[in-house]
């Protein structure tokens, strides 16, 4: 599948948040040591991944994740 056939599924936040949880988990990190990392609460870093919270978050947030913002924004390709 190319780049363009990808349909993004919600906002960008939505892109983003799937995409901070999926890089964490391959960095295999808990997302309680990743708010440390950041210097951030582990509640925040939960509710920032939550599809639920729907928290919309700043993107310097997620700087020390060491990942870019264009990996991040990138809607991954379906399963």
């Amino acid at each position: 599948m190319q780049m363009d056939e990808i349909k993004p599924q919600g906002s960008i936040y939505d892109v983003i948040r799937r995409n901070i949880r999926r890089y964490r988990k391959a960095q295999g990190m808990t997302s309680a040591e990743l708010a440390e990392l950041a210097g951030l609460s582990h509640v925040f870093i939960r509710q920032i991944e939550s599809e639920k919270t729907r928290y919309n978050f700043s993107v310097e947030t997620f700087y020390t994740l060491g990942v870019g913002m264009d990996a991040l924004a990138q809607e991954a390709e379906p399963k």
